[in-house]
């Protein structure tokens, strides 16, 4: 259940389904085992409500793990959490970090650089501190639109090895949207109808593009460039504002 706010998509008195919302958790976990791919769980914490969101604890890139500092007390247990599950796990370089970071809410990654989102959640600090970390360039983004509080609520990775990717412009600043053409050319421009649904939020192995049902206009655009884009209903998972790529975090050996 939504039990706080701390972004526009979450709202206490709205009712959550929850026997709705574990089968739609599990649609998707069984959907990545069936596309073959491994999924490691991460136990729930009494009281962290926003661990489902997994994708916000930590950013991988070549097996070396830059922990998340969470902005808001509410999620701040969740660091300690994937803290632990990385050393059980063997991750011998993990990172606590001195500034800000919301994991891969904030992070995205491909081939040529670090993609990272900041003016709601993220310090511009942490940036710094994620190059020096990964030994990769960091391209700073400026957020302007609170709906679209984290990078990956505006922008995906759709292949990381040909750094293609797809964004709404509207969640950016006008100095960032000019850094995504200039860098992104190509890019999948999501309209504001698509965005509205978290259409952005999505999953992408570099063929299968897993992504909001809603989100209806990327399907034929996805599949122009080569995807196949799979439609996932986590309706009652949005209510806490994230969808496919909120409940992901990528293992970047």
């Amino acid at each position: 259940m939504v039990t706080y706010s701390i972004n526009p998509w979450m709202d206490p008195a709205k009712p959550v389904d929850l026997p709705l919302a574990m089968t739609q958790w599990e649609d998707l976990r069984d959907r990545y085992r069936a596309l073959g791919h491994t999924v490691e769980l991460l136990e729930p914490l009494p009281g962290l409500p926003d661990m489902v969101y997994a994708a916000n604890g930590a950013t991988v890139v070549d097996g070396r793990v830059l922990l998340a500092r969470f902005a808001h007390p509410e999620r701040e247990g969740e660091a300690a959490a994937h803290h632990d599950w990385f050393r059980s796990a063997g991750y011998a370089s993990v990172h606590e970090p001195a500034h800000i970071n919301e994991g891969e809410g904030d992070f995205a990654v491909t081939s040529s650089y670090v993609l990272a989102g900041r003016g709601f959640r993220s310090s511009p600090l942490s940036h710094g501190e994620a190059q020096e970390f990964f030994g990769r360039p960091v391209i700073g983004l400026d957020l302007v639109d609170p709906r679209y509080y984290h990078l990956d609520t505006a922008l995906s990775v759709l292949d990381d090895a040909t750094d293609d990717v797809m964004y709404y412009p509207g969640a950016f600043s006008p100095g960032s949207r000019a850094v995504l053409a200039r860098l992104f050319p190509d890019a999948l421009r999501a309209t504001e109808r698509d965005a509205a649904f978290l259409g952005l939020n999505a999953v992408s192995d570099g063929r299968h593009v897993l992504l909001p049902q809603a989100a209806v206009g990327l399907f034929e655009p996805l599949r122009d460039r080569g995807y196949e884009p799979i439609g996932m209903d986590l309706g009652e998972l949005l209510k806490g504002g994230g969808s496919v790529k909120c409940c992901t975090q990528e293992l970047r050996s």
